[in-house]
């Protein structure tokens, strides 16, 4: 009988992005060689109707599975969760060595939110699995010119843990180095909590990249400050002052590139010092994923609640998937106020800060928007995010 039987603990799990060209097989092969992955089981993403990356992948061997023909942002998506099912099956009957972590290198193209949705969202894969990050990859080259021409570049970019730039060592010119340091700066803009990373450099290490998750793999304890990292979303003219007003920090954007794609994508941190009733939460959550669900890049954070004031409740999402949230036996810090991070596209802040007010109760609601949830047949959160704790 395996009743009362605890769950083995979660394998980390690392998706491995960028656009076309950025490197991620060259990097891929310099990190396998590091210790720190060792009993790494890698998954290999490929598109077209033969597959070639994986042939680039040095040691191939039965830990190195490639994924059928397509795009993970797609119909590949069952594949995956079989595939990861599968491993799990085979791990737990003793058909293949244990393993440690796994990494998913996707396509160029990819639509990391998929992948992210299989680990957050099915049942079984969410008891076995822990998301640990998504490392992004951006040529230092041609970095810029994928900015401009592909949104997915910009969501890959957005909702990264860790950032790499990559082939700076082929800036030669002054021009090159300059238009570099323009896509650095760039890059902070949008992600302004991801540490940038210089592969040429050597910065890009299994150390700085791995590990960027929750919890703290030597422990298992949530380190919440840490992978929050609210503090990088503050505008540079702010103190740490006082948080007794809700408020709201945003990352700097260039207000005259306005046809970036870029220019539609905001990350911010919104805090409140007021704890919110548990079902006024589920409202504001449920009206934000039920009918904006495709804005929300990625929502990060830990919140106060009224009924339970010693600890936060952790929350993550992507889009309109959130994982079940955590609730801490106690606060990380000092600070007792809750804290947000929004990555969002073409939604203002003052959207969220208004809506977040209408349900704390911090402010009247008396905008059209908030208004409206009055007769939004979602918003009563029956069944919300709290309560499927």
């Amino acid at each position: 009988m395996n009743i009362g039987r605890t769950p083995p603990p979660q394998v980390p799990l690392t998706v491995l992005t960028g656009f076309l060209g950025a490197g991620k097989t060259n990097l891929l092969n310099r990190l396998l060689r590091d210790p720190e992955l060792a009993d790494t089981v890698v998954l290999i993403n490929e598109f077209g109707e033969i597959g070639l990356d994986h042939l680039l992948v040095e040691n191939v061997s039965g830990d190195m599975l490639v994924l059928a023909s397509g795009c993970l942002c797609c119909t590949i998506r069952g594949d995956l969760i079989a595939t990861l099912e599968d491993l799990l099956r085979r791990r737990d009957n003793g058909r293949m060595a244990p393993f440690r972590r796994v990494v998913i290198e996707t396509t160029g193209l990819a639509d990391p939110a998929p992948v992210l949705h299989t680990i957050m969202y099915h049942p079984y894969l969410m008891l076995r699995y822990g998301l640990d990050g998504v490392v992004t990859l951006v040529d230092a080259v041609n970095g810029g010119a994928s900015l401009d021409a592909h949104p997915e570049a910009v969501k890959q970019a957005a909702v990264a843990d860790r950032l790499v730039l990559t082939k700076t060592d082929l800036l030669l010119s002054p021009e090159e180095r300059s238009a570099a340091q323009a896509l650095s700066r760039r890059l902070r803009a949008l992600n302004p909590a991801a540490p940038l990373l210089d592969a040429a450099k050597g910065e890009a290490t299994a150390a700085a990249l791995l590990n960027a998750g929750l919890y703290d793999p030597a422990g298992k304890s949530p380190d919440v400050q840490r992978w929050l990292n609210a503090e990088a979303y503050a505008a540079p003219d702010e103190g740490q002052g006082d948080h007794s007003q809700h408020g709201h920090d945003h990352a700097g954007q260039d207000p005259h590139d306005v046809n970036r794609h870029d220019a539609h994508i905001r990350a911010f941190c919104m805090r409140s010092a007021v704890p919110i009733a548990p079902s006024s939460f589920d409202m504001f959550l449920e009206f934000l994923r039920a009918l904006h669900g495709p804005k929300l890049l990625r929502v990060k954070g830990m919140v106060a609640l009224a009924d339970h004031p010693d600890g936060p409740v952790v929350i993550h999402g992507v889009q309109h998937v959130f994982h079940p949230p955590l609730r801490l036996p106690a606060w990380p810090d000092a600070d007792h106020s809750t804290r947000i991070v929004f990555i969002v596209r073409d939604m203002p802040p003052a959207f969220v800060e208004q809506l977040w007010g209408a349900f704390a109760g911090e402010a009247a609601p008396d905008t059209p928007d908030a208004a409206a949830l009055t007769d939004n047949p979602l918003a009563p959160g029956r069944g919300g995010l709290l309560g499927q704790r």
